[in-house]
This record gives C-alpha cells, structure tokens and sequence, in this order.
C-alpha cells in the first residue's frame, strides 16, 4: 500500500552545492529503502546550502562511483534549501558541522530538533569530507553508506 506524504518519513540531505555528498546520500538512501521494499514510506530529497551550483547536475564522481553500483542519479539537478522546507521534512541531514551552520543561518531555530550531520546516527560521529576538495569519493560513499544504514536501522527501531 503507498502511503500519502503526510504518512512519510521525509528526508531532506544537504551539503554545500547539492552535487557530490547529499546527492550521493539521496540516492544511496533511495536505494537502500528499495532494497528493503519501504520506498512507499519514505520521500528522500537533497539540497545546497548555497546558490553556486543551482541548475548544474550531479558531479562527475559522484555519478561514476553510484553507477559502480547501478545507482543512477538521471535528472537530478542542484536546488537550494529553503526555510520552508524545515516544515516539510522530518530529518535535515547536513554532510557537515559546517552545513548545520549554513542550514540554520537559512531555516533558522531547529525547535523540533530535525536537524543533524547524517554521521551523528552512527556510532563514530563525524563529518564527512566534501570530495569536491579531496577527490576521494571511494570515502565519501563508505562514509554515506554507513550513515545510511545507521538511519534506516535507527528509524525502523523508533517507527
């Protein structure tokens, strides 16, 4: 049974332009939730926080380290993270400390506590490093990959 969006968890993941780490984190979560069967139950987006890269699509090394996976990222295109989107979604997952200043500065006050680093629902917290700058993206996806499974394990257990 597809559940109506009031019904869904909503996952909004952000990092700086929306086209390495919260793309890869979107469509690996998408991924992960299909897998299991639950993409009824969940509505999974990305964004920036800044407007640099608005328009442009999925970065090169995000979209061959996906597709090592068969994970395609087709039509995806860098937006902005607007403060009305703190009402829209349940969890607002930045990729770093510094994403969760930018994220603030944008949604203001996080009262309903939706706001973490995707990293914070595992059991090594920590930020993950923007590939843009390190060129590891073999990192960046284990790094994705295991806030991911930590997510989904930590919203099945509290549903």
């Amino acid at each position: 049974m597809i559940k109506g969006y009031d019904e869904m968890i909503k996952i909004l993941f952000v990092c700086h332009g929306n086209i390495c780490r919260s793309p890869m984190a979107e469509f690996v979560m998408k991924d992960l939730v299909k897998k299991k069967g639950l993409e009824d139950e969940f509505y999974i987006a990305s964004a920036a926080t800044s407007r640099e890269e608005i328009g442009n699509g999925v970065h090169p090394g995000t979209r061959k380290k996906l597709g090592e996976f068969g994970i395609s990222t087709a039509g995806k295109t860098a937006i902005q993270i607007t403060k009305t989107d703190y009402a829209k979604y349940d969890f607002i997952l930045g990729m770093e400390s510094y994403n969760l200043r930018n994220i603030g500065r944008i949604i203001g006050r996080d009262e309903a506590h939706k706001v973490y680093r995707l990293l914070d629902f595992t059991n090594n917290p920590r930020d993950i490093d923007d590939p843009w700058y390190t060129g590891d993206f073999d990192k960046t996806y284990e790094d994705i990959c295991e806030g991911c499974q930590a997510l989904i394990a930590y919203l099945l257990k509290n549903k």
